[in-house]
């Protein structure tokens, strides 16, 4: 959250400048150079040095539009259309792989289904077969790609190889990629951290411009501290799933009992409205308006998101910010049951909401359109490096 006070600027590396604008250009999906100049706090003779070396390196392109203003200008500045991105997406059902353009644009998009119970080792087949479709895509297509995004469920600091949710040997997976596509700078994350990227790309009218936290309630509950996206640590997944409320309750697949996760995940959700998990996924966001929710049911759904809002509320006071977007099967419910969440986020947080100004928002879930959070994510790596190399190093 933003205080009156303004701290004194820190000199920017040449790689933070260049972050600053792609980052600014990938969520904005382009600018006029004056705006530009003031949003990455640059003089428009600074700017125009680095826009001359961006294009040179075919990461900018210029188009002529007609002047916002008379006299205005005409130069549209944004991301070039033929920088190439990877994503893998892992899901409950299958493993995603897509390339498309920095802009959300999909090239070229595959499945490969994982069996009913995947193990390690089927999910690490799964990953093979879906490289060695990329690489023969690109192969025939004489592509380069400039940057691979992963997302993985559930994966943490406490799970490099072994995946709560999914089970995945990271560091097997990682070994293939460096064997297919040497090079290609990869980066492996948790899904709620390319949820949180996407939405921040690709929503229009997204709530927040500013430091705040991101939940995604889906097969599990997470949570992400969303920050000046050219930080180095912009974007940081945190298990808010995780915080226990009853060691009595049901069991939660992290191995304790009565998680928040437990009661709100999907699987949960699925068990509470009496359909198989598999039934509840295929109708994807049309469940709400399927599926009939008798009035015991629409009770403990409330309690239940009353919990989440509970587990939300305690995260603001351990670290408090100004804003919480909310994504996932919630975000589909009417204002009166959604509204539990904000009644439980205010039961807990300290000083209540009003006090803590913070604003409460819900977004549509993005699940079900995979890989393009995966893709959004390779595209935010690569901006977020200045689309520079990710071994280069530099003087500040």
């Amino acid at each position: 959250m933003t205080t009156g006070m303004e701290m004194p600027e820190q000199p920017r590396s040449r790689r933070q400048t260049r972050a600053a604008i792609l980052t600014h250009l990938l969520q904005s999906g382009g600018s006029f150079r004056p705006p530009l100049a003031k949003a990455v706090r640059l003089s428009e003779a600074s700017l125009s040095r680095i826009l001359f070396d961006l294009k040179a390196e075919g990461l900018i392109e210029e188009v002529r539009r007609p002047a916002p203003y008379v006299g205005g200008p005409t130069g549209l500045v944004s991301l070039d259309g033929s920088v190439a991105v990877a994503a893998f997406e892992l899901t409950a059902q299958h493993l995603s792989v897509g390339v498309g353009g920095l802009s959300g644009e999909l090239h070229y998009t595959e499945r490969v289904k994982l069996p009913k119970t995947p193990t390690a080792e089927s999910v690490g087949q799964a990953f093979r077969e879906a490289m060695t479709l990329l690489r023969d895509w690109t192969r025939r297509r004489r592509i380069t790609l400039s940057q691979i995004g992963v997302s993985i469920p559930g994966l943490g600091r406490l799970s490099i190889s072994a995946n709560p949710i999914i089970p995945c040997d990271v560091g097997r997976v990682g070994g293939m990629f460096d064997e297919m596509f040497a090079g290609v700078p990869l980066e492996i994350t948790n899904s709620v951290v390319a949820h949180a990227t996407f939405h921040r790309c690709r929503t229009e009218n997204y709530p927040f411009s500013d430091t705040h936290l991101f939940v995604l309630v889906s097969h599990g509950v997470a949570g992400a501290w969303m920050d000046d996206p050219a930080k180095a640590d912009a974007l940081q997944a945190i298990e808010l799933g995780h915080m226990v409320f009853e060691p009595e309750g049901p069991r939660c697949r992290c191995g304790h009992h009565g998680c928040v996760e437990a009661y709100a995940s999907i699987p949960a959700l699925a068990e509470l409205l009496g359909v198989a998990e598999a039934e509840l996924l295929q109708l994807g966001n049309e469940w709400v308006n399927t599926i009939p929710i008798s009035s015991r049911v629409r009770q403990e759904l409330r309690r239940r998101l009353f919990r989440l809002g509970l587990a939300i509320g305690n995260t603001l006071n351990v670290k408090p910010c100004g804003g919480v977007a909310i994504s996932g099967w919630p975000s589909l419910l009417a204002a009166d049951d959604r509204n539990a969440v904000v009644e439980g986020i205010d039961a807990c947080l300290l000083g209540g909401r009003k006090l803590a100004q913070v604003s409460i928002a819900f977004v549509p879930p993005s699940t079900g359109n995979d890989p393009q959070a995966a893709l959004a994510f390779a595209g935010f790596c690569l901006a977020s490096r200045g689309g520079m190399p990710a071994s280069s190093t530099e003087a500040a």
